[in-house]
This record gives structure tokens, sequence and C-alpha cells, in this order.
């Protein structure tokens, strides 16, 4: 009973891994277009970080 039960566990993380890795490849392919939204959520993002910085600089000049 115990050489079952340490069988089963050195099997459960090789086992898991391959379950995990096949389901986040099977998930990736029923997106589509996942490049051009992640290019357009980067742009949105560069877009703000210009706009805080542009805040910040002008908060900066106005302090004496």
């Amino acid at each position: 009973m115990q050489a079952l039960f340490l069988g089963v566990a050195a099997l459960a993380c090789p086992v898991g891994m391959g379950a995990m890795m096949w389901m986040m490849m099977r998930g990736g392919k029923n997106k589509g277009g996942g490049d051009t939204n992640s290019q357009q959520q980067v742009a949105q993002l560069r877009a703000e970080i210009d706009g805080l910085k542009a805040h910040r600089d002008a908060r900066v000049t106005k302090e004496p």
C-alpha cells in the first residue's frame, strides 16, 4: 500500500504539469488575434505613461 502511495505521489507532479501545459496551449488557440490586442494594450499604456510624465513635469515646474 505504501509503494502505491509513493508511486502516485511521484507521478502527481509530472502529470499535473503536463495537464497545465496542454490547457495553456489549447487556450491560446481560441483567442485569435491576441498579438494585435497586446499591441493595442502596449500602445494604450505608453500613451498613459506619457500623459502621467507630462502631468508630473507640469507639476514640478509650478513648484518653487
